[in-house]
């Protein structure tokens, strides 16, 4: 039966105004049931390690031929600095702050970095809507500075979204494709 798109009366058969508020009768389509919502399926820890081990590997290639020429270039001066300023992320390992800008642009660009690509997950809000620049930059920050403190804190209070401290802090979760 249709219904008066103004007052929401039913209306007779063949009706051309609505007879309980006199507005012409185009009557309102009949509503579609909601669909649920399909949950993302999440990506497995495998999955991600199996990338983050890709990414690692291209961003080595890249990374340790210019760390040998600096080392070539400066291994005088080498001596001047302490044993534990070299262990100090940003100081002591380079690699780190590079491994950081790939992650936070592949991902804040493009929701993968390749070897995500590689294995078919991305990275999304919780939410469902793509991660930008500064997300992929929080997120970021565990993988290449703080890995492992952010994987047992991850692993311990987020289990069931399988979420690291850091995609935690980001409101990020990492899908299948």
């Amino acid at each position: 039966m249709p219904y008066c798109r103004n007052c929401g009366k039913e209306l007779p058969e063949g009706a051309a105004y609505c007879p309980n508020c006199g507005a012409p009768a185009t009557p309102m389509a009949p509503v579609a049931p909601a669909r649920p919502v399909a949950r993302p399926l999440l990506a497995g820890w495998g999955d991600r390690f199996i990338a983050w081990v890709i990414d690692i590997i291209i961003i080595g290639a890249i990374v340790t031929p210019l760390r040998f020429f600096v080392t070539w270039m400066f291994w005088p001066w080498e001596a001047l600095i302490p044993w534990y300023v070299r262990w100090v992320p940003f100081i002591g390992d380079p690699s780190s702050i590079v491994h950081f800008i790939y992650w936070t642009f592949m991902e804040g660009l493009y929701g993968q970095s390749i070897g995500k690509m590689i294995m078919r997950i991305k990275v999304t809000r919780t939410s469902g809507q793509p991660v930008d620049v500064v997300y992929a930059a929080v997120e970021s920050l565990g993988k290449a500075f703080l890995l492992l403190i952010d994987l047992i804190i991850g692993w311990i209070l987020y289990p069931s979204k399988k979420q690291r401290l850091f995609n935690y802090i980001a409101d990020t979760i990492v899908v299948k494709i």
